[in-house]
């Protein structure tokens, strides 16, 4: 599992929507914070830029899956 200090810029690990389901509603939102800076900070084309994209992706789709219950 990973946690919202263990994302950094220089390094962006994928988080997919199985990891995050387990995960609290607040969790989900610090994540996402940080998977944006990571997102951000990442030169173009990088595999982290691309992994802290879909992180987001993931991030977003799950926290829109909570609001609809």
């Amino acid at each position: 599992m990973v946690g919202a200090s263990e994302l950094t810029e220089e390094m962006m690990k994928l988080i997919t929507r199985f990891e995050l389901a387990s995960k609290r509603t607040s969790e989900l939102h610090a994540l996402h914070r940080e998977a944006l800076i990571a997102f951000t900070a990442a030169a173009r084309g990088t595999q982290g830029r691309r992994d802290a994209l879909a992180t987001l992706v993931n991030l977003e789709a799950e926290i829109a899956a909570r609001l609809t219950l």
